[in-house]
């Protein structure tokens, strides 16, 4: 073996992450299990009573969160120890998805006349150039609305 690899394999913070990832998989087991455990109260809660619990929404967003971060630390993503040796996750907050709601129907748009505005032609360098005129554009009458008698 080369002396680099001696010298990784030796080294004591290495060993010592390597025990708090098998201690923190255990940790990830246990977590997983309780939010199983969670999953499916809560979804019989809605099956009798039609609505979950506000309190285990709360310990499954903890719990997850929790998981998140023993997967952070587990894939090298994050140096921070979870919780026992950290602090206890507090799951971000949620964002309530709004309802749907039945598509109203559009209320039909008067139609504008097609007017363009004209467009300014720049004047050429040599002589500056009279303003032109710009005519106004007639507007047509509305047709009178027939009304039932």
């Amino acid at each position: 073996m080369s002396n680099g690899i001696k010298d990784n394999i030796k080294q004591q913070s290495t060993w010592k992450r390597g025990l708090y990832m098998v201690l923190f998989s255990i940790f990830y087991t246990i977590a997983d299990f309780v939010l199983f455990a969670v999953v499916v109260f809560q979804f019989i809660l809605k099956l009798f009573t039609g609505d979950t619990n506000e309190r285990l929404r709360t310990l499954g967003l903890n719990i997850s969160t929790y998981i998140y971060k023993i997967l952070q630390f587990l894939t090298f993503n994050s140096e921070a120890h979870p919780y026992p040796f950290g602090n206890w996750p507090k799951g971000e907050s949620r964002v309530e998805e709004p309802k749907a709601e039945e598509p109203k129907a559009e209320e039909p748009k008067a139609e504008e006349p097609n007017v363009e505005e004209p467009k300014a032609v720049e004047p050429e360098a040599k002589e500056p150039s009279a303003p032109k005129q710009i005519k106004p554009v007639a507007k047509k009458a509305a047709a009178p609305k027939k009304t039932k008698k």
